[in-house]
């Protein structure tokens, strides 16, 4: 039996991280306008849980694989995806879960400079016998490693 899941990370802001890591990823960040839409005209929903434009959840937002299905009627992705959940209390320690970048030691220096242009920062680097990855910050300080 295959489960289906996703990924939830905790943001203070869940539309910068969303479009940090669709950038960071090569995914796409998911429109759910059509949902927002249905919702407000069932009287589900109002707009305080919006974005100001209507065009958004105010605190949540998920980016997905383009190569990925999604929902036609929500936008859902049916497939590989994150959902940042905007909480109010910040980041206070090490993740306990990481995102581990594989692109490969002839790569890894452009993706980091590439990373660092997206807002990430370099926590520092570890080279020994069979490891080599830089361990980087998003712009929310959360930890991942670029392989």
């Amino acid at each position: 039996m295959t489960i289906a899941w996703k990924l939830v990370m905790d943001a203070a802001d869940p539309h910068r991280q969303a479009a940090f890591w669709a950038e960071a990823l090569g995914y796409v960040v998911e429109d759910n306008s059509a949902l927002i839409r249905r919702l407000l005209d069932q009287g589900a929903i109002d707009g305080s849980a919006l974005t100001p434009d209507r065009t958004a959840f105010r605190t949540l937002q998920a980016v997905r694989h383009p190569d990925d299905p999604a929902d036609p009627v929500s936008g859902v992705g049916l497939g590989r995806r994150i959902l940042f959940q905007g909480v109010p209390e910040p980041k206070t320690v090490k993740n306990r879960l990481h995102v581990d970048l594989h692109v490969g030691p002839e790569r890894r220096d452009a993706e980091v400079d590439r990373l660092k242009g997206l807002g990430a920062t370099v926590l520092w680097t570890v080279e020994e016998p069979g490891d080599h990855h830089v361990t980087m910050a998003d712009p929310e300080g959360n930890e991942f490693d670029v392989q």
